[in-house]
């Protein structure tokens, strides 16, 4: 018995350990240096809830663009009154099944602490208020969203080159699941997805985030 308590506290603080140092090593270790003529000209959000982050880029029309493939008139990126691409990754079985905390169920939790195929949720938003702990804003140049929008992008799975949209899945009217590139586990899931994106835009997170709470430390901190 007590062995066994022993080596619970050990793995307590093993965990502990990793969370600290995954949220105050930075990755990359050494501050990129930005071209002096990037001018931090658009707004990226951190949009961060109990256990999933999501990020948000400008509706803009390079944006548009790039995800004219998303487009259709059940997910219209021309409205007038879309300012956000909201887009998240995570585990399959987990995602689709529990949208509320009032869903949740056995099998999906179990796939989730395991190892699950993944997928993409997008969504459009409006006016998104900043001034509230669940978002976290971040000023990046032309280059920098370029490198997100790409790194979002290729993380759509393509057969023969056509995105592969998850039939009758989605949280409300609006929104839409995709199968993405990946698999999904509790040490590396949505919020180290969602870290690596944020890298791919030039700025800097922990060496290793899976909480949301770390991932909003780390870039708090480096950025």
């Amino acid at each position: 018995m007590k062995s066994g308590i022993r080596w619970l506290l050990r793995i307590t603080i093993l965990l502990i350990a990793l969370a600290a140092g995954g949220t105050f090593i930075p990755q990359p270790l050494i501050a990129p240096v930005k071209a002096s003529s990037s001018a931090a000209t658009h707004r990226i959000l951190l949009l961060s809830g109990p256990i999933h982050t999501d990020i948000a880029i400008p509706l803009d029309e390079e944006t548009r663009a790039v995800f004219s493939f998303l487009d259709d008139p059940g997910f219209p990126l021309d409205h007038p009154n879309a300012e956000w691409l909201v887009v998240g990754w995570g585990g399959r079985a987990f995602y689709l099944e529990t949208p509320t905390w009032a869903d949740l169920k056995p099998l999906p939790v179990l796939r989730a602490l395991t190892i699950d195929r993944s997928v993409l949720h997008v969504d459009l938003a409006g006016h998104i208020t900043e001034a509230q702990s669940a978002v976290t804003a971040f000023d990046i140049g032309d280059d920098e969203l370029a490198r997100l929008r790409q790194f979002i992008a290729d993380s759509f799975v393509r057969n023969a080159g056509e995105i592969a949209p998850i039939p009758d899945a989605g949280y409300r009217e609006i929104d839409r699941f995709f199968e993405a590139k990946g698999y999904f586990n509790a040490l590396f899931g949505c919020n180290t997805w969602t870290a690596a994106a944020l890298r791919s835009a030039g700025l800097r997170t922990g060496l290793w985030n899976p909480l949301p709470q770390s991932l909003r430390s780390s870039v708090g901190v480096y950025n």
